[in-house]
């Protein structure tokens, strides 16, 4: 027995779990399986240290949180040899603070979760169309988008494990009495944002900014002709702008079909609600550019979601994984029908931007015989995150992801390009003489997630 299988052994009989052999593990992105040669499921903050600080030569950390990393690797490594250490048991919501608006949770802990902690309180989770069972912390850290506003701009504060074991708080990280200020920045230069899409440490914890409830939501329903995309983009943007749009605007355009639909929400106190609700659709109705316009009211499965999301609620999300994969969660990565890829671009908010975009999707789509469907999301007046997926049958998987591979080429070809990247095009984008060098600093034994973000 070596030295690394000795190490892995004493650690599993430790926790009471792992796995000793090789291991295997379905992707639903169908991305080639990487050797795992053990998962470590450590209980708390001390085990994590203790388990990091103790690696001994040959040894290879991949941090994971719930593992839902669905159309970009899910559990997957970016490379060979990993012992996964997954920290999903770290669940504990340490505090949460309903008069300042303030959480402070650590990997475990599910969107669906803390949404429910806060369902009769005047303070909501800025929650993302995805799964939830996905893990705040872990979304957070790969910039996920939420209905509201980017993930990233949720963190106060991070709990970190360096690669040598140590502990160290960034940000506005509570005192010994509870006490925090909800402020996303710190003092000096900033140390938090080195900790996100990294392998530079271990986060174990982060405090969470919550919004306030509004009092008051409208969806509002605008339904237009896809060659009117790029001046409807044009339109909204500027709507956006003015205010009238909260939240993360949406179009989408189904398959075979020249009809898009834009969600735009309108919240706040009632009263104010109601007259930005009247005004943007005397607005769009003056335009004529749209064939409907209409405050949504009903209970259809999409807009139905759509608004339980930017209320705060993730819990209808899981209807839409179960009719795409005929199963739970739990299910996804092993069902035997389809699989799932995301390409996640950046674009200026430009009407042009968006239909020269939509003709690079289709484009990619006819050359491979694949279907991919691209979201528009508005994370600010200035940017859409451009949400590009493909639902496959699993025999299809090699034209799905040589479509993702073209998708990549032709997006940077025209400037654009991914802010969340899946593990087969997992390179940084940096300074790569900086980015190596940081790596030196904060993890000289290259024990933590070898590849993640790394210059190419």
């Amino acid at each position: 027995m070596d030295e690394v299988e000795t190490w892995l052994r004493q650690w599993e009989r430790r926790l009471g779990t792992g796995m000793a052999d090789p291991v295997v593990q379905a992707n639903v992105g169908m991305f080639r399986p990487r050797r795992v040669v053990g998962t470590l499921c450590p209980d708390d903050v001390e085990q994590v240290r203790a388990i990091v600080g103790s690696v001994v030569k040959g040894v290879t950390l991949y941090p994971l949180s719930t593992g839902h990393n669905w159309g970009l690797g899910s559990r997957e490594p970016v490379r060979d040899g990993a012992v996964v250490l997954d920290l999903r048991r770290l669940d504990r919501v340490r505090l949460l603070d309903l008069d300042l608006g303030v959480a402070v949770v650590e990997p475990g802990v599910t969107q669906g979760r803390l949404a429910g902690l806060l369902s009769d309180s005047s303070y909501m989770l800025n929650v993302t169309a995805s799964s939830a069972h996905t893990s705040i912390v872990g979304n957070a850290l790969e910039r996920g988008v939420g209905l509201r506003r980017q993930r990233c701009e949720d963190v106060a504060g991070m709990e970190v494990v360096l690669a040598d074991g140590r502990l160290i708080r960034l940000g506005n990280w509570p005192d010994e009495e509870g006490r925090v200020v909800p402020y996303g920045h710190e003092v000096g230069p900033a140390l938090m944002p080195l900790f996100a899409q990294s392998n530079l440490g271990v986060v174990t914890a982060a405090v969470i900014r919550l919004l306030p409830r509004p009092r008051a939501l409208h969806l509002v329903r605008l339904t237009f002709d896809a060659s009117r995309l790029a001046t409807v983009v044009d339109e909204l943007r500027d709507c956006h702008g003015q205010r009238l749009i909260s939240g993360v605007l949406k179009i989408y355009q189904p398959p075979e079909s020249e009809e898009c639909v834009a969600y735009c929400c309108v919240d706040g106190d009632p009263e104010l609600a109601a007259l930005s609700c009247a005004l943007l659709m005397r607005r769009v109705e003056r335009t004529r550019l749209f064939d409907d316009v209409h405050d949504y009211v009903g209970d259809e499965q999409l807009p139905g979601q759509l608004r339980r999301c930017l209320s705060g609620d993730p819990s209808w999300n899981e209807l839409v994984l179960e009719n795409w994969f005929g199963t739970s969660s739990r299910g996804i990565d092993a069902n035997p029908g389809n699989g799932y890829l995301f390409f996640l671009p950046l674009l200026p908010f430009q009407g042009a931007a968006v239909a020269r975009a939509r003709a690079l999707v289709r484009e990619v789509c006819a050359e491979t015989g694949t279907q991919w469907r691209a979201t528009v999301n508005a994370i600010s007046c200035d940017v859409i995150d451009l949400v590009v997926s493909c639902l496959f049958p699993k025999a299809m998987a090699a034209q799905a992801h040589r479509a993702l591979d073209l998708l990549h080429r032709r997006f940077a070809d025209c400037g654009w390009r991914p802010y969340r990247l899946d593990v087969d095009h997992m390179s940084a984008g940096g300074p790569p003489d900086v980015l190596r060098r940081l790596k030196e600093v904060f993890d000289p034994r290259n024990v933590l997630a070898p590849g993640r973000y790394e210059p190419p």
